[in-house]
């Protein structure tokens, strides 16, 4: 018996197949989301439908390509397998879903809803707050719910950016790839724009408003992704005892010519190979699973940047995946009391 209660796991999504007309459905989907192109949508429109969808499908296509399996996307094949692992260690339903593509949030929380679930339990497989992440995801499952099924309660576990299973299942997971000689660890998270950070302080007058913003205690850190970063930063240096200077963080996958977060990862890359670093291991905690930003953008051009430019070894770190030092902290998430802060 699950009196009512379920799991909803939420990941961002993949294409269909890795080929230019799916790739452009999903980008479709994606770029049209006021979380993540935040613009007046005629002007959105313009911009996906004018300027981006024409040209991006066939590239990113072949990035798909290169980074496939038999199985399908990487990012829904280890989402999938986290469902299963959870499933036989809970006593309530578990439906997976993704914020873009399929299955939908509205599948999700249909197959929920069939299983009898009325009080759902949504955990957005993001560490870290941001418009184009936890927000959208939120305000998916209310449009969603308030169309289908008004009589379900749901609430929203908070980003665990410093919970201390999830950084303890990155620095597990990171260990074996630090026991061999290197120079340097890169933390590498998704960049955003700096204006959605701005957008995201609730007081409008703290965040990137000083270079110690992050260091400083404010309200607004409960939605800046900047400050969450560099505090899972600092959770998994201190868990693995890093060394000052033996590591630093960058901001990748910039799209579009406003002002994202820095330093780049591209150019971070290049930077430390003309420094003196030869031996480099990059994590991706931003990314819960391995997807078309971790294996190709870091593991296949990240890896030719950071050769090219005079780099000799470089390892990437896997994302946590399905990891069962991951699992177990999801089942933590899973088992807390009902009583969660709501994120909106």
């Amino acid at each position: 018996m699950h009196d009512g209660r379920g799991i909803l796991l939420v990941n961002l999504g993949s294409p269909e197949a890795p080929t230019v007309r799916d790739v452009r459905v999903y980008l479709r989907q994606f770029l049209m989301d006021p979380n993540v192109i935040d613009v007046p949508a005629p002007l959105r429109w313009v911009i996906v439908n004018g300027m981006i969808l024409p040209f991006r499908p066939r590239h990113v296509a072949r990035a798909y390509a290169s980074i496939w399996w038999a199985e399908g996307s990487p990012l829904i094949v280890y989402s999938r397998r986290v469902e299963e692992a959870l499933r036989k260690r809970l006593e309530v339903p578990v439906a997976l879903a993704m914020r873009y593509g399929r299955p939908s949030i509205e599948e999700g929380l249909h197959q929920l809803h069939q299983e009898g679930v009325d009080l759902v339990r949504v955990i957005p497989l993001y560490p870290h707050y941001a418009m184009a992440t936890v927000k959208t995801v939120v305000d998916a499952v209310r449009a969603v719910v308030a169309t289908h099924y008004p009589a379900m309660r749901w609430h929203v576990v908070p980003p665990f950016y410093r919970d201390p299973a999830y950084v303890e299942a990155l620095a597990i997971q990171a260990a074996p790839f630090l026991k061999n000689a290197y120079d340097h660890l890169l933390f590498s998270f998704h960049g955003i724009p700096e204006r959605h950070v701005r957008k995201t302080d609730p007081t409008g007058r703290h965040c990137l408003r000083a270079e110690d913003c992050c260091t400083v205690d404010a309200p607004a850190h409960a939605r800046c992704y900047r400050h969450q970063v560099f505090e899972t930063v600092r959770g998994v240096a201190r868990r693995l005892s890093l060394s000052p200077g033996h590591y630093s963080v960058a901001f990748q996958s910039r799209l579009g010519k406003d002002a994202w977060l820095k330093p780049a990862t591209d150019e971070r890359l290049t930077a430390l190979a003309r420094s003196g670093v030869r031996r480099l291991v990059v994590m991706c905690p931003s990314f819960v699973s391995d997807c078309l930003e971790t294996l190709e953008e870091i593991g296949i051009r990240g890896r030719e940047t950071f050769l090219a430019a005079g780099g000799t070894h470089f390892v990437l770190v896997p994302c946590l995946n399905d990891h069962p030092a991951w699992i177990s902290a999801l089942e933590t998430y899973c088992r807390r009391s009902p009583d969660l802060t709501s994120v909106s």
